[in-house]
C-alpha cells in the first residue's frame, strides 16, 4: 500500500463530506487525514484527502467519488508537483532552566510559542509530517503534554487552479 493524496472539489452543501468520507468506509479505506474548508469560490469547498491504498482500489473509489453528484472535480496530487503541509499545536513542559533548551527547538524548527504559562509552553509548527515528527522527537525529553495535529492541505504547484473548471459547472447546475 502507497500513500496518496486526493483534492476533492465538492458543492458547499450539507451532507456532502458524509457521503464522501462514507465512500472511502464502505471500501474498509483507513483515512489518513482528512481536512475541508472553503475556496475562493463561496459555493465550492475543498476536501482533502490522504488515503492509504493500491493505486487500482483507488481508481476504482476515484470513479464512484465522480459519480456522486456534489463532487466536481478530483484530482491526484503527487509529492513532487504540490505543496503539502500540517499544522501542529504541542504543549510542552518548561521550567526554569529548560525553557530555554525548548525555544531553542522550536527556533531550530521555524516554529512559534502562541502560549507561555510558568511550566508550559505551547508551541505551534507548520510543514510536512517528517518535520513535524522530527520536532516532535527533539520535544520528547522536555515532556511533551498534549498535541493535536490538523490533518494535510494540498495545492498543487504552478500557476494553474482546478477551481476554474469546477466553477463552471456549479455555474450551469444552478
Amino acid at each position: 500500500m502507497s500513500r496518496h493524496t486526493l483534492s476533492v472539489l465538492v458543492e458547499n452543501k450539507p451532507g456532502v463530506l458524509t457521503r464522501v468520507a462514507g465512500l472511502f468506509a464502505r471500501r474498509s479505506f483507513n483515512i489518513h487525514s482528512l481536512a475541508v474548508g472553503p475556496t475562493e469560490h463561496e459555493e465550492i469547498s475543498r476536501i482533502t484527502v490522504v488515503v492509504d491504498v493500491d493505486q487500482l482500489p483507488l481508481e476504482q473509489v476515484t470513479k464512484q467519488l465522480n459519480k456522486l453528484i456534489n463532487v466536481l472535480k478530483i484530482v491526484e496530487l503527487e509529492d513532487a508537483a504540490s505543496v503539502q503541509r500540517e499544522l501542529l499545536l504541542v504543549k510542552v513542559r518548561a521550567e526554569g532552566a529548560t525553557r530555554t533548551q525548548v525555544l531553542e527547538v522550536v527556533d531550530l524548527f521555524r516554529a512559534h510559542v502562541v502560549d507561555v504559562v510558568p511550566d508550559t509552553v505551547t508551541i505551534e509548527a507548520t510543514g510536512g509530517p517528517a518535520k513535524l515528527q522530527a520536532l516532535l522527537a527533539a520535544l520528547e525529553p522536555f515532556g511533551v503534554r498534549e498535541i493535536v495535529q490538523s490533518g494535510t492541505v494540498a495545492i498543487g504547484r504552478g500557476s494553474r487552479s482546478i477551481t476554474d473548471r469546477a466553477l463552471e459547472r456549479v455555474s450551469r447546475s444552478a
